[in-house]
């Protein structure tokens, strides 16, 4: 159908757990950039055995500058979180071989932590409120 017009919609949302800890770079000119690499798992019913199974999806998210800062102590192995931003792809030249790759990633523009070592820390001082850390990032809900 020509003129038809459709809408430019390039939203992720996913919910997963951090594989590994976060890794801070900064750019030439100082911007900071955090790469956190996160497993999504999906429940599947195996058609032939019958039983249920975990198929796994590996995305690196890519926070910049504020988001990177606050994330670099917080994305750490086991973590679960809420992801939400774009999906970009990247290429560039594989230094083994030569060949151009692809690289697919989700620019993060908000990320909920859904657990942090400082809730451990409030819950054995006694403390009865969360720490100021991670009700800064309850503001960042996208929902």
């Amino acid at each position: 159908m020509a003129g038809v017009r459709l809408p430019e919609i390039n939203f992720v949302l996913l919910a997963g757990r951090v594989t590994r800890d976060a890794e801070m770079f900064f750019t030439p000119s100082g911007v900071g950039k955090c790469t956190i690499r996160i497993a999504v798992n999906r429940r599947v019913k195996d058609a032939k055995s019958g039983e249920w199974k975990d198929d796994v999806f590996y995305v690196d998210v890519i926070a910049w500058r504020e988001l990177a800062d606050r994330s670099k102590d917080k994305a750490k192995k086991g973590v679960p979180l809420i992801v939400e931003g774009r999906l970009t792809c990247r290429e560039y030249e594989d230094k083994k071989s030569g060949q151009k790759r692809s690289v697919f990633e989700v620019m993060a523009n908000r990320i909920q932590y859904l657990s942090a070592a400082a809730e451990g820390a409030a819950s054995s001082s006694g403390a009865g409120t969360k720490p100021e850390a991670e009700a800064e990032s309850i503001e960042e809900v996208p929902f």
